[in-house]
C-alpha cells in the first residue's frame, strides 16, 4: 500500500514536467559548420610535362639558293614537340559558401622541341622556351578539396630554325591564344595546398618567311596539352561567406 501511495504522485509529477517542456518554444537550430576557407591571395609553383602538335605546310619556290638549286615543293608535315614544363603562379580566390571564383597568372619555362627533315635539302627545328597565361577559375569546394575548371588567354614564344642547303635561317614569334582545362586541389592546412591540373592550349596560325629565304614559306598551327602538379601558399586566413541554416 505504501508503494502505491509513493508511485502515484511521482508519475503525476513526471507527466506534468513533460507537458510543461512540450509547451516551451523551440530555439533556432545550431548554425551549420563552416566549410574550409579557400579565399585569399596565394602564390606557388608547378612542374609537369607538355606535348604539342605543330601542323605545318611548307612551300618551296624553285630557283637557285646558295650553291644549289631548289626544286619546287609543297609538303605537309606534323611536328610533335614535347618536353618538361615548370614555373610559378600567382592568384587570388573569392569564396561564397561552396563556390570558389579565382583569377590566376602563370609563367613557365619549357624544353619543348622537335627536329624534322620534311625534304632532302631542308632540316627544321621548332621549340617554345617560354609560355604563360592569365586565367579565370571557378570551382566547388568539398571542405579541403576543390574541384575547378579554368580558362583564359595564353601566350608562347616559338622559335623555328631552318637549314636549307647549308643556309641558316631563324624565326622567332610570340603567339597569343587561349587555354582551357581543369584540376583538383587539396588544402593540407590553412596555408599550403597541392594540385593536379590538365590544360589544352591553341596558339593559332602563323607564317615563317620569306625574310631569310625568299623562296621558302612555312605556315604553322601550334596546339598543346599539359599535365602539371603544383603547390600553393595562401596568405591570411580569409573565411567564406556565412552559411545560415534554415528551419
Amino acid at each position: 500500500m505504501l508503494a502505491r501511495i509513493l508511485i502515484a504522485p511521482t508519475c503525476a509529477l513526471a507527466l506534468a514536467g513533460s507537458a510543461a517542456a512540450a509547451d516551451l518554444p523551440l530555439g533556432p537550430p545550431p548554425p551549420a559548420a563552416p566549410i574550409f576557407a579557400w579565399g585569399g591571395f596565394y602564390l606557388g609553383g608547378q612542374i609537369g610535362y607538355a606535348w604539342g602538335a605543330d601542323n605545318s605546310q611548307l612551300t618551296v619556290l624553285s630557283g637557285p639558293l646558295g650553291g644549289g638549286f631548289l626544286p619546287p615543293a609543297y609538303v605537309s608535315s606534323a611536328v610533335s614537340p614535347a618536353g618538361a614544363i615548370g614555373g610559378v603562379h600567382i592568384g587570388h580566390n573569392w569564396q561564397v559558401n561552396q563556390w570558389v571564383l579565382g583569377l590566376e597568372g602563370e609563367v613557365d619555362g619549357t624544353t619543348l622541341n622537335k627536329s624534322i627533315q620534311p625534304t632532302s635539302y631542308l632540316l627544321s627545328n621548332t621549340r617554345s622556351p617560354v609560355q604563360g597565361n592569365i586565367r579565370g577559375r571557378i570551382g566547388i569546394a568539398f571542405d579541403h578539396i576543390l574541384v575547378y575548371a579554368t580558362g583564359g588567354g595564353a601566350y608562347a614564344a616559338i622559335l623555328n630554325a631552318y637549314n636549307v642547303l647549308g643556309a641558316q635561317g631563324n624565326f622567332r614569334t610570340t603567339r597569343s591564344g587561349w587555354t582551357v582545362g581543369g584540376g583538383v586541389e587539396y588544402a593540407v592546412d590553412n596555408h599550403w595546398s597541392v594540385r593536379a591540373e590538365y590544360r589544352y592550349s591553341d596558339f593559332g596560325y602563323f607564317y615563317d618567311g620569306p625574310a631569310v629565304f625568299p623562296q621558302v614559306f612555312e605556315s604553322h598551327h601550334w596546339t598543346e596539352n599539359q599535365v602539371k602538379a603544383g603547390f600553393s601558399y595562401k596568405f591570411g586566413a580569409s573565411a567564406p561567406a556565412a552559411i545560415v541554416a534554415k528551419n
